[in-house]
């Protein structure tokens, strides 16, 4: 839930968190009928867990503009619309191997940007982030953000059709949904007749109702920040919140720091966080439930009744394991092939089984895994072995459930000088992340043309990171991009050679039965690697019909030449005998063909990987 400037300075940690639908009633709900009957025709089911999520941060995808002025507005910096997300552009995504589009920011949020004139004003700037706002502060459950239209008014109509393109084009469409906060100047214009909007028929008088949805600090008035950073051209009015509520990240102050998430309103499942935690609910079919539930549930009614095919849950962990092990079966419900899929950030591996077995998840943030493994072997430190470590952990033993990524929007662009430095240090890392086993992988857009961020947008200051808080323009995207014609024509040939890898690994992926489907196993768990191999990672990918040997390499400056030794039990497992010579032939990058036995002899550059079918 990045609603803050740099992760080092909070002082709240992200990790420190650790069916029946008669019954519930879920089946006699308009939203519930609305969603079933608007979905003519979905999407067929995905039979693999190897999906390939290709994350659009939707407002800085399309746009041209190239100011770039720190803190811009709108009209100085540009904004890319729903509509330039075109067939054309769509289909160069789906080329990276793409099965699902991830738009970020879809759902209407604080912004300083107002369209008051259609009933939409700027919100105070005292409690957004950013000139453009933070997409994970919501103000509209029910709407989407209007500065991602090109006609406001239909703006509704415009990601409709967004959807609509997606699925023409083979793409299933995943948004953000955020359930444990939202704006602090939240309030519904767009929701359906008969819709109580969440709040609503709060008591603020109590500091804690399990029927309120909202947390508050009775007699206290909410103070803003000290230290608020804004843009120079902005007089803030006074801001007023009387009595103050509780600011996102559990934080029971009347004046946040300036490092919380103090733009927004913790949301209350009926948990008493000052009092132990002790929960106010019944879960499974009991009507007994605060009314936090059944809005959060009718939410996502809405949106899966939009043809939306998934949603990423921010903060998943901040909200309570049993309303998402109530609500997920009832969202798949309505849908005609249940394929709604739910993908959870969680930081807590000790959760995870959690989330996935009482939660219902289908998918974890794989970050405190394989990601935080995998970083000091890009930025030139470290050793494989933390590999081994992540393969024998939760990471490794729920891998079908965990989804790897090296870019997200929460995390530093792995080119800038606060990460890797090289855009190419992700061959090995990201080929590692897309085969390692069958769980999902992601890209996030530009991360395959190298986007390096070198300065400051606004709030977010220079930190390795894309904007999510301010109007910008992405220069190594806008050369893809080439003006709406999407066809990298003013990439340099290093970034055309680079997005070509990206290719070829979505190829790769989709075209391996071992990779998507098959068993694992890491070599390097039979014995530490020899002195001056640490940054070397081998393992085995196989099924009944293919048997693959994967060599990645992760110094930047030397080959590595090495005997590799597939021991007898892989032998087994693969269902081959031992004493035989094979052909081991490179099926991703190179051409290498080598002929050997158990002990198989490898050369790989520097930054290389070796997919070598046994055969």
């Amino acid at each position: 839930m990045p609603t803050r400037t740099r992760r080092t300075k909070l002082t709240f940690s992200r990790r420190a968190f650790t069916t029946g639908l008669l019954a519930t009633g879920a089946l006699s709900s308009p939203l519930m009928q609305a969603a079933t009957e608007l979905l003519k025709t979905p999407p067929p089911a995905t039979p693999t867990d190897k999906l390939v999520v290709y994350q659009i941060f939707t407002r800085l995808f399309g746009n041209t503009q190239t100011t770039n002025k720190p803190w811009g507005t709108l009209a100085e910096n540009g904004v890319g619309k729903f509509n330039d997300i075109t067939d054309k552009a769509l289909q160069e995504i789906k080329k990276l191997g793409t099965s699902h589009v991830w738009y970020t920011g879809v759902i209407e949020h604080a912004s300083m940007t107002g369209y008051s004139s259609l009933g939409v004003p700027p919100n105070n700037p005292l409690v957004v982030k950013g000139r453009a706002g933070s997409p994970y502060a919501i103000r509209d459950y029910y709407d989407v953000a209007p500065d991602l239209a090109v006609d406001v008014r239909n703006r509704m109509a415009e990601f409709e059709a967004l959807v609509k393109r997606s699925h023409a084009n083979g793409l299933k469409v995943i948004i953000d949904f955020v359930p444990n906060h939202l704006a602090r100047e939240y309030a519904s214009n767009a929701k359906p007749e008969g819709v109580q909007d969440l709040g609503q028929t709060d008591d603020p008088t109590k500091a804690f109702d399990p029927n309120n949805n909202f947390y508050y600090l009775p007699d206290e008035a909410f103070v803003p920040p000290a230290g608020l950073a804004l843009p120079e051209t902005i007089t803030a009015p006074p801001y007023v919140e009387n009595p103050a509520k509780a600011t996102g990240n559990d934080v029971f102050k009347a004046q946040p720091d300036k490092n919380d998430w103090y733009e927004t309103i913790k949301l209350n499942y009926g948990v008493d966080i000052q009092n132990g935690r002790k929960t106010y609910f019944e879960p499974g079919g009991s009507a007994n439930r605060p009314g936090t539930w059944t809005k959060m549930r009718d939410i996502l009614l809405f949106w899966a009744g939009k043809g939306v095919d998934g949603f990423r849950c921010d903060m998943a962990e901040m909200v309570p394991v049993e309303f998402w092990g109530w609500v997920i079966p009832q969202i798949k419900a309505s849908r005609a092939d249940g394929a709604v899929t739910f993908i959870a950030e969680i930081y807590n591996p000790q959760q995870y089984a959690n989330y996935i077995n009482t939660g219902r998840f289908d998918y974890l943030y794989d970050k405190v895994g394989l990601y935080d493994a995998v970083r000091p072997l890009m930025e030139g430190k470290g050793s494989t072995t933390a590999l081994s470590r992540v393969c024998a952990g939760e990471s490794g033993t729920l891998g079908k459930h965990m989804l790897r990524f090296l870019e997200n929007h929460d995390e530093q662009r792995l080119a800038s000088r606060q990460f890797a430095g090289d855009p190419l240090a992700a061959i090995p890392a990201m080929t590692l992340s897309a085969t390692l086993h069958t769980g999902p992988i992601m890209t996030y857009f530009g991360q395959e043309v190298g986007v390096n961020p070198t300065q400051a947008e606004g709030f977010q200051g220079d930190d390795g990171r894309t904007t999510i808080f301010d109007y910008w323009g992405i220069p190594e995207y806008q050369a893809w991009t080439n003006g709406g014609r999407f066809d990298g024509g003013k990439l340099t040939a290093a970034q055309k050679k680079l997005r070509q890898f990206y290719v070829q690994l979505g190829q790769l992926v989709n075209g391996s039965g071992a990779i998507r489907t098959g068993a694992f196993r890491d070599l390097q768990q039979y014995g530490p690697a020899p002195a001056g191999q640490e940054r070397l990672f081998s393992y085995l990918r196989f099924s009944a019909n293919q048997r693959l040997l994967i060599v990645c390499n992760f110094d930047r400056n030397a080959p590595i030449t090495t005997q590799l030794t597939i021991p007898a039990d892989a032998w087994s497992a693969m269902k081959m005998p031992t004493k035989k010579a094979y052909k081991y032939s490179d099926i991703f990058r190179t051409k290498t063909i080598i002929t050997a036995g158990a002990r198989v002899p490898v050369t790989v550059p520097p930054l290389g990987v070796l997919v070598l079918s046994i055969s």
